[in-house]
C-alpha cells in the first residue's frame, strides 16, 4: 500500500509536496548564488492555517514556523513540542509590548524587535521567563509609515543598542520590503547592514520574491502561501 501524503485535510492541499517543490526552488536558487542550499533556513509561515496544516508539515520534514499573532501560536505550538522536539517557533509580526512575555515563553526566535520600549518589555519578559529566545531586529528598509520596523536611519544606532544590551541573543536582521517595489535594493541593504554589525542571521524573502533574497543573501526565507496555499479568512 502506498505511503500517504500529509495534506491540509480541511483543503486537501498537499503541503508535503508544495514544501518539496518549494526546498527545490531553495536549493537551486542557493547553487545559482554559488551558496550551500544548508546554509538557508526556510520558516513556514503557517499563520491562520490551522494546527492540522503544521502537523502535516511536521510529518513532512519543515521543523521551522512562523507565527504574527503570540496568542494564535501559543494555542498551535506548546502541545506539537513533545512529539517534535526540533520544532522551531519564530514570532515575525509586529509585537505588542503586552505580548512580550507570552512571546518570551513560547518563541525560539523573535523577529521584530524595533523599539526601545519592546527593548524594556523583553529584557523585563526575559527576567520573568527564565529564558531569551533570539532577537532579530526588523528594519523598515522603505520606511513605510505604516509598517513595523526601525527606520533606516536609526537602524544602525538601534542594532548597536540592541546588541550591547542583548549580547549574542541578537542574532540578525530582518526586513519586509514595499510590495510595489523592486525587492532587491531592499535585500542589499539589509545584507549589507548585517554585515556591518557581523550579525549572521538576514531573514528576508517571501514566497514571491524568496530566490531574489537569497541571491542577496538571506539566511532565512518565510514562506506561507507557496507551502500551505491561499490563507484562510483572517480569525476574529
Amino acid at each position: 500500500m502506498p505511503a500517504t501524503t500529509p495534506q491540509d485535510t480541511a483543503t486537501g492541499h498537499d503541503i508535503a509536496t508544495a514544501l518539496a517543490a518549494v526546498r527545490a526552488r531553495i536549493a537551486a536558487a542557493a547553487h545559482s548564488a554559488g551558496r550551500d542550499p544548508a546554509d538557508i533556513t526556510l520558516v513556514a509561515v503557517s499563520k491562520f492555517h490551522p494546527r492540522e496544516s503544521v502537523v502535516a508539515a511536521l510529518q513532512a520534514g519543515q521543523m521551522t514556523f512562523g507565527e504574527n499573532r503570540v496568542q494564535e501560536a501559543a494555542a498551535k505550538f506548546p502541545p506539537l513540542r513533545a512529539q517534535w522536539p526540533d520544532l522551531r517557533l519564530n514570532i515575525i509580526g509586529g509585537l505588542q509590548t503586552n505580548k512580550a512575555l507570552e512571546a518570551v515563553r513560547i518563541a525560539d526566535m523573535i523577529e521584530s524587535l524595533d523599539r526601545p520600549a519592546l527593548c524594556d518589555a523583553i529584557a523585563r519578559a526575559a527576567d520573568r521567563a527564565g529564558r531569551m529566545p533570539q532577537l532579530l531586529v526588523q528594519v523598515n528598509t522603505g520606511d513605510e509609515t505604516q509598517k513595523s520596523g526601525v527606520a533606516v536611519e536609526d537602524a544602525d544606532a538601534f542594532i548597536a543598542a540592541a546588541m550591547a544590551r542583548f549580547g549574542d541573543a541578537v542574532a540578525g536582521l530582518m526586513c519586509i520590503p514595499p510590495v510595489d517595489q523592486d525587492p532587491m535594493p531592499h535585500f542589499r541593504t539589509l545584507a549589507a547592514m548585517a554585515r556591518r554589525h557581523g550579525l549572521g542571521v538576514v531573514s528576508m524573502g517571501m514566497s514571491a520574491d524568496f530566490e531574489q533574497a537569497i541571491a542577496a543573501g538571506a539566511t532565512h526565507v518565510r514562506v506561507g502561501s507557496a507551502i500551505f496555499g491561499p490563507r484562510p479568512a483572517h480569525p476574529s
